[in-house]
């Protein structure tokens, strides 16, 4: 079977001339965006939606995702807050100005604290990875997060953390319920596809923050909540192996793809699973590459796929060119090798 997975530059948030010229020199032509830098603190407007649409196809490539609204955007949404129906209201007019936009998939996680990592590492040739450790998350996990809240500070006006730690599992799936009852209408109708990312890493609760998605049991949940078919899943295989290894990746591409659930791929990976993981270059981790891309090729995923959490390279940019380029790379020999076998 040949490949019809797409591949994208993706995980900036400012989309201009180097960047384009970046893409189209990778010979990538799909545009991914998480949570764009654009004007308004409640809602980005449609003109300035189209603005960066317009931008991307002057240069002959195309929007295709948008992963993530900021914050401020929807966390009173996720934490049960007052003042989320006026959020969601602002949400739903999101939704209705990418699908006419011609946007694809809408990307989102349904975490208030972002990805949690308590160490940074040196990897292969001295390049700088992230890690978690779970026990020194408990010991020192305050110290981390108020490090996160001062890099973030400017979304919010209160600490986040600490109203999560008011908030169970189980009150975060009733509000992605509330979420869903009001979104899922208006995403059909529309046409777009919502796609949902795990919680980073799986980690039921950690020092005294509780999540959402931390199984494939809790995504299949959610799948059942959203119970549509514009609804599926922005598979972050790092998450899987951070979990489970291997056998986990493999478990949860098979339960997406048997009920066309998969939208979007997060092609990356980690060295160990819980309760201690590194982050890594492709082909250092938990599973075996051409396997996993192999297995997503068999089953018929036509999504888009992407790097993600690259390692730091000397002399790099802040965004990452070089590492991007080595995975992106990685990605499209593998991808160039199976269609080979499979046309001789």
């Amino acid at each position: 079977m040949k490949s019809k997975i797409r591949m994208c530059v993706s995980q900036f948030q400012v989309f201009d001339d180097e960047i384009a010229s970046y893409a189209t020199q990778l010979g990538l032509k799909n545009i991914q965006l998480n949570s764009p830098a654009l004007p308004g603190d409640k809602v980005w407007s449609y003109d300035d939606l189209k603005a960066l649409r317009d931008h991307i196809e002057a240069r002959g490539l195309k929007l295709t995702m948008i992963e993530n609204v900021p914050l401020i955007f929807y966390d009173k949404i996720i934490l049960g807050l007052p003042g989320r129906d006026e959020q969601l209201d602002n949400y739903i007019t999101t939704i209705k100005n990418l699908a006419s936009l011609g946007v694809e998939i809408f990307g989102h996680h349904f975490s208030s604290t972002f990805v949690w990592r308590t160490q940074d590492l040196t990897g292969r040739g001295g390049a700088h990875v992230t890690a978690f450790d779970a026990a020194e998350f408990e010991t020192h996990g305050n110290e981390a997060m108020k490090e996160l809240m001062r890099r973030k500070r400017h979304l919010l006006d209160y600490n986040v953390f600490e109203v999560a730690k008011g908030i169970t599992s189980e009150q975060l799936f009733e509000n992605y319920k509330y979420f869903m009852d009001a979104v899922i209408p208006v995403a059909e109708q529309c046409g777009i596809k919502l796609a949902l990312h795990p919680d980073d890493p799986p980690v039921r609760c950690g020092n005294g923050i509780e999540r959402m998605i931390t199984s494939l049991a809790d995504y299949e949940r959610a799948m059942n909540i959203a119970d549509s078919k514009i609804w599926g899943a922005n598979l972050c295989l790092g998450c899987c192996s951070e979990l489970g290894g291997a056998d986990e990746v493999k478990k949860a591409i098979r339960f997406f793809a048997e009920r066309n659930k998969l939208f979007s791929v997060h092609f990356r990976d980690v060295k160990g699973c819980l309760p201690h993981f590194e982050e890594c270059f492709l082909g250092e981790g938990n599973f075996n590459p051409p396997e996993i891309l192999q297995l997503l090729v068999k089953c018929g995923f036509d999504g888009l796929i992407m790097e993600d959490h690259v390692s730091k390279l000397d002399n790099d940019t802040v965004y990452g060119h070089r590492a991007r380029a080595h995975e992106l790379g990685y990605i499209k020999g593998m991808i160039d090798m199976l269609n080979f076998y499979e046309c001789n």
